[in-house]
Formats: structure tokens, sequence, C-alpha cells
């Protein structure tokens, strides 16, 4: 860096020891102009405070005879003791060298503001809340994610005795359900992917949990799954949060690019506006016929539009 201006990228996450542990990057030009990112090193942080966090930095810049004082950019993730307007890591580096400014991936920012745009909505808090239980429920075994597995591995090899199923390298791998986190670009997309694909497996598990699990609460919240998973509302939300954030997952994946620019970036960002708006004024009878095709497929009650709708 030969002593001169650099940014700072901080990641924190724990190892398979659960011991909390801090990656540091420096971020900066080189004498020729190029942008250069180097990883620096991993310190073991006792908390994830904000004090601890900068104490950790603090410690880092001795080591290697830095100053706060060239600090142009600090970026991090979402995390509260992160981000935090006053007791954050980055108000904390703000009061030292107060050109440090901080930016937060766009990428990231659209995947947080999409899940939490969406969850406002009660009925769609409620389909992702019991994604949640279901994944709580399959995830948490060993034994019921093998009977996915092994159930979606019987139809695969049929397909392939039949001819309706390809196989090549890369093709036909085994598969199973994800669980998404807030802040993982696309998680909650491809759960509801992976959801469809193997859905009338999930359905067989769950009705094994409710017929023969041992708790009684699992015994219960399988029946609540089965019973919600074959409502209509269910349906529709699945597939019109399909809609919405392969939309979004397609210009997350863009935005992430390392040769993105900006004025490229903001008209893929209109791009995908249009493309919502557009969802908004034209496409009901799309979305209805993709609900119909599903609700079709899996034997789910399928509500009739014309009939007089009776508020309960």
């Amino acid at each position: 860096m030969d002593n001169d201006v650099f940014g700072l990228l901080v990641d924190e996450s724990a190892d398979v020891s659960n011991k909390g542990q801090m990656a540091v990057v420096f971020h900066f030009f080189d004498k020729y102009g190029i942008v250069k990112e180097r990883f620096i090193g991993i310190i073991h942080v006792k908390e994830t405070s904000s004090l601890s966090l900068k104490y950790a930095i603090d410690y880092l810049f001795a080591k290697y005879g830095l100053s706060l004082k060239k600090l142009r950019g600090q970026g991090y993730d979402g995390a509260s003791n992160i981000k935090g307007e006053f007791n954050g890591l980055r108000s904390l580096i703000l009061k030292e060298s107060s050109s440090a400014y901080y930016v937060h991936c766009f990428a990231h920012q659209l995947q947080l503001v999409v899940i939490a745009v969406a969850k406002k909505h009660f009925e769609v808090g409620e389909f992702f809340e019991m994604i949640s239980v279901l994944l709580n429920d399959v995830g948490a075994s060993c034994k019921r994610k093998d009977m996915i597995r092994e159930n979606y591995r019987k139809i695969v090899e049929e397909g392939i005795s039949n001819g309706e199923i390809k196989t090549g390298t890369g093709l036909n791998q085994e598969v199973s359900l994800q669980r998404p986190g807030t802040t993982r670009w696309g998680s909650h997309y491809k759960t509801l992917l992976r959801l469809v694909e193997l859905f009338s497996y999930v359905v067989k598990v769950l009705e094994y949990i409710q017929d023969e699990g041992i708790d009684s609460s699992k015994r219960q919240q399988a029946y609540g799954i089965l019973k919600y998973f074959h409502t209509f509302d269910f349906v529709f939300y699945l597939q019109l949060m399909l809609l919405v954030m392969g939309f979004i997952d397609n210009l997350s994946k863009a935005l992430q690019r390392k040769d993105q620019d900006i004025l490229n970036a903001i008209s893929l960002v209109e791009s995908t506006n249009n493309l919502l708006q557009k969802l908004r004024d034209d496409g009901w009878d799309a979305l209805l016929a993709k609900v119909s095709s599903f609700c079709e497929q899996n034997y789910i009650g399928m509500l009739i539009m014309k009939e007089e709708f009776v508020d309960s």
C-alpha cells in the first residue's frame, strides 16, 4: 500500500469450535492505479460487541504499523453491532478518522429490503414462518433429510431409465431443502425453488412425522404444516414470491459482478422496476395459471374466482 490511503472490509463469524473470528481485508489502489483487495488475517474475538471488534482492529493496525487516519472507507454487513449509528464499529472509527465513510453492499441491502418489505404483509409473513417451521421439522433430522433424498433419487433413476431425464456432467445432483438466511443473497429464492422441486417428497415426510413421530409437539407441527400446504393461500404466495424474488435474484447477481459499473447498475434497477410494474399491471392471469397448475399437480383445492367471496 506504500503508506497510502486504504479501505477496510470486515466480517465476523464463528468457526467450527464456535469461537468468534473476525476476517479483515484491505481495499486499496496500487501505484499503477489498479484496485487491489488483500486478505490480511483472522483475529479471534471473545465477543461481537462493537468495542471488542474495534479493539481487535486497533491491535491489527498496531501490529502492522498502520494508522486509522489513512482509512478512507469501511465496509461491513448489516449486523446491529456493526452498523449502529452511535455504538457501532463504524461510529467508533469515524471518531478517529472522519473520512472513513461507511458503504453498505448494495446487493446485500437489496436482499434485506426485499425480505423486510415482504414480511410487513401479514399473510406473506405467515407464509415464511411456516417455511421456517418446515425447515426446523425436516432439517433437524438426518433421517428425514435422507427420506427426501431417497425418494428424489428413485424418481430420478426412474426418469433416466424411461428416457424422460437427461444425463451428463453436473446433472441430477443430490438435493435437499436449504435453510434461508436474511443476509445471504438469494437464499429465500433458492429455498422456495427447492421446495417446489421436492414438494411431493416433503409432503410424504410430513405425513410420516404426523403418523409415526414420537414427539407429540412435532406431530402437531407436521399436521399444521400439511394443513397449510394444502390451501390455496399457500400456493398463491409461493408462486407470487417466486415471481418477485426471481426478478430480484437476477438483479442481485448482476450487481455482484466485478466488472459492473454504476451506469449499468442504474439501468438494471430501472429494468427490474419495469418488470415488477408489468407484473402489477398485466401479470394476474399468468400468475393464476401457475397457481392453478401447481394445485392440479399436487391435488390442492383451487378457488373458483367467480364465486362470491365471504370475509372470514
